[in-house]
């Protein structure tokens, strides 16, 4: 089979139904098949879909950001940090303990300590998403070799 790029707009609700994301009025989201680009729970369904097609789509937590994992949850003294005015909120990439580079968000401050949060702000939700494809065509081969999908105007690397 061939792998297939594949372009569509999405709204995404939690489980109350609050919009908590749209591509409307944007851009519409571009990944490449099979490259992990976006969750699972969404690509799997996405799969089959034609130009113009919609779906609503349930995605439960572990297919979606994860189940909440509280080992990513770290105190820290605050002069362990770079910055001396943190505020709940604020962002700071780190390495996890396995290795990999994520972003750590401040969750509370005392006068000595810093909470910081590495889950993704998503995980453990169930969430909604209401798609329409807006195109799916074959993978060039340099989007092949690259691993991900280029725009319009060809790709230029950050």
């Amino acid at each position: 089979m061939s792998t297939q790029v594949v372009s569509f707009h999405y709204t995404l609700k939690d489980k109350s139904g609050k919009v908590l994301e749209s591509s409307e009025g944007a851009a519409p989201v571009v990944y490449l098949e099979g490259a992990g680009q976006i969750i699972p729970g969404l690509e799997s369904e996405l799969t089959g879909l034609k130009k113009g097609d919609k779906k609503t789509v349930n995605v439960k937590a572990k297919d979606g950001y994860g189940e909440h994992d509280s080992s990513l949850i770290m105190t820290m003294d605050k002069s362990e940090l770079p910055s001396k005015n943190i505020k709940v909120g604020q962002q700071f990439r780190g390495e996890a303990h396995d290795g990999h580079h994520q972003v750590f968000v401040v969750t509370a401050v005392t006068d000595k300590e810093v909470t910081l949060d590495g889950n993704h702000p998503l995980a453990g939700q169930d969430l909604t998403f209401e798609v329409q494809l807006v195109e799916r065509r074959e993978a060039t081969k340099e989007e092949l070799a690259h691993g991900h999908a280029h725009g319009p105007d060809g790709h230029h690397h950050h």
